[in-house]
């Protein structure tokens, strides 16, 4: 099995970590006075990181409904549950990546359409 692998085992380490600094920052955003430096690095942190922790934290719940151990399914649950809140909660504040999507939706538009240009002449 490959969760119980050297491989899979570092790839779980490393999602664990990666889920501990994303709940490190949040609890520093939390705790941060509001529109200050650090609270605007904590969120920017927090928000990079919480899609990968989310990931993260599903797959020890698979892993962990495949190794019938529910009470690893139920704590990995509640740690992603409270990472997706959190995420959706505070939606208004500033970070780095406030605008960014509309920037780059409009790039990845840009990147992906059809170039219309007009054939040369031959002849």
């Amino acid at each position: 099995m490959f969760a119980g692998s050297l491989p899979g085992q570092i790839l779980l380490a490393i999602g664990q970590t990666v889920v501990v600094v994303c709940v490190c920052f949040d609890m520093v955003r939390a705790l941060s006075v509001p529109r200050s430096h650090r609270r605007y690095v904590a969120s920017t942190v927090f928000r990079t990181l919480a899609i990968p922790s989310i990931v993260s934290t599903g797959s020890s719940v698979l892993i962990g409904a495949v190794t019938w151990s529910w009470m690893d399914v139920v704590m990995s649950m509640f740690v992603m549950v409270a990472i997706i809140f959190r995420l959706h909660h505070d939606t208004d504040e500033d970070n780095w990546w406030k605008g960014k999507g509309k920037k780059l939706a409009g790039w990845a538009r840009r990147q992906f359409s059809s170039r219309t240009a007009a054939a040369p002449a031959m002849g």
